[in-house]
């Protein structure tokens, strides 16, 4: 049998969105199945998934009562995951700033030695677009601070557009994770950069979204502010897990 692959779409109000998306994600490999998940989105966003889901047996939804950040959707998908016989798991938005073209390559370098590979927007130059320039700063220069504090060999630590293999997932003991929002994408990396798990960027273009409102805000970026300072200090002690 041919390895299976996730695709884990957390959704919030995304109704304008997710029908437009997951035809593109599925038509990139047939080993792609998509999980949404969804925290009751007053939009309709879950039922819109339930009629996908219906009409497709590679689409699944996960429904969770209430809305509980980024984070913890991502880990409810991916205990979801590892409970069935896939061997991949990827992290996507629903807002197409994560472009479903680049799954093929992130299968192909998951298949030639990586463990975790992660699409950056900076590593060959700057690739974003639609962000103001304040944004895009902010961005740059939080992945210097992350990268400067942890030593974590990467351009782009805060991206969420993500392919893991099993086994690092397996190797991550998710009552432990804190982090819920850019810090969850930090603290997923570094625990398996600590582990030995072999970590592999690959160049995205990132194009804000056209659709819907950003998740993002000030207490978002705060809490990816302090959890590096954790992280390298539970990392250097050993208390990881």
């Amino acid at each position: 049998m041919p390895e299976r692959a996730l695709v884990v779409v957390p959704t919030y109000n995304e109704s304008e969105n997710l029908p437009k998306i997951v035809p593109l994600i599925l038509a990139q490999d047939p080993r792609i199945e998509v999980l949404v998940v969804d925290d009751s989105s007053p939009d309709g966003t879950g039922k819109i998934a339930d009629a996908m889901a219906a009409a497709d047996t590679r689409v699944h939804v996960l429904h969770r009562p209430a809305k509980q950040g980024l984070g913890r959707a991502y880990l409810a998908g991916f205990a979801w995951a590892l409970e069935r016989d896939f061997a991949y798991v990827f992290e996507m938005d629903a807002d197409f700033s994560h472009d479903p073209k680049y799954l093929p390559v992130f299968l192909d370098t998951v298949g030639q030695g990586a463990d975790l590979v992660l699409g950056s927007r900076y590593a060959s130059g700057v690739n974003v677009i639609n962000w103001p320039m304040s944004r895009l700063l902010l961005s740059w220069f939080a992945n210097k601070y992350v990268r400067w504090i942890t030593r974590m060999p990467l351009t782009d630590a805060t991206g969420g557009f993500k392919c893991f293999k099993r086994a690092v997932l397996e190797a991550i003991p998710f009552d432990r994770v804190r982090s819920n929002g850019y810090g969850f994408q930090i603290e997923m990396s570094y625990r398996a950069w600590q582990k030995g798990f072999v970590l592999r960027e690959i160049p995205i273009v990132f194009v804000d979204r056209v659709e819907g409102q950003s998740k993002m805000n000030k207490k978002i970026v705060r809490e990816a502010v302090w959890m590096v300072w954790w992280i390298r200090i539970q990392g250097i002690l050993g208390r990881l897990g």
